[in-house]
């Protein structure tokens, strides 16, 4: 779709790790790719502009994420939470989005075309939206550019889940148990991980 804003990734790679006990997006996966790298490659796969936002202090992080083809923005208060890192890379992509698809950077299963979807659903008029696996809620969850001014204003470790409570979220079916797999804590990993 030439000339329109596109659909912007945001990989949230902020986070401190603190349930499992070291870095967990540095840890390899069985083909040998950080998880935070598996993710980032899944959601640039689907969007051609995805950004990661990380924590200033894990350069290893942002080299792989570069790698990967994201542009990197840095969070310099990301210990205040997620919401804060999601503000800050919503705020780094400015008025050019028709919407955000926001993934995590703990999920590096789900598969390019779930996370097209979910872009694709933006684009067509959804205002929030989600796959959903086995009845359950997945990520990455895209967002109507008309959120863009109260994403930019979160702070904390709230996210987004206060506009999701008040407006909900359109789900639909998916055959992609990925959006259902993060990785806390050591056992999460698959055992070829």
């Amino acid at each position: 779709m030439q000339g329109e804003p596109p659909i912007v990734g945001i990989l949230l790679a902020a986070g401190y790790s603190t349930r499992f006990g070291a870095n967990k997006l540095l840890h390899r996966l069985s083909g040998g790719l950080l998880v935070a790298a598996s993710a980032g490659r899944n959601l640039r796969a689907a969007l051609p502009r995805a950004i990661a936002v990380v924590r200033p202090d894990v350069p290893d992080v942002e080299a792989a994420l570069r790698t990967e083809g994201l542009e990197v923005v840095v969070c310099a208060n990301a210990r205040s939470g997620m919401g804060t890192s999601l503000a800050h890379a919503v705020q780094s992509v400015g008025e050019a989005a028709a919407g955000y698809v926001i993934a995590l950077a703990d999920m590096p299963f789900i598969m390019p075309d779930t996370i097209r979807a979910v872009a694709e659903r933006v684009r067509n008029g959804e205002a929030v939206v989600a796959p959903r696996y086995a009845g359950e809620r997945g990520h990455p969850v895209g967002f109507a550019a008309r959120y863009r001014a109260e994403l930019a204003a979160l702070t904390g470790d709230q996210g987004a889940r206060d506009i999701i409570r008040r407006d909900g979220v359109a789900m639909f079916n998916v055959s992609d148990p990925g959006v259902i797999q993060d990785i806390d804590v050591p056992s999460d990993l698959p055992r070829s991980a």
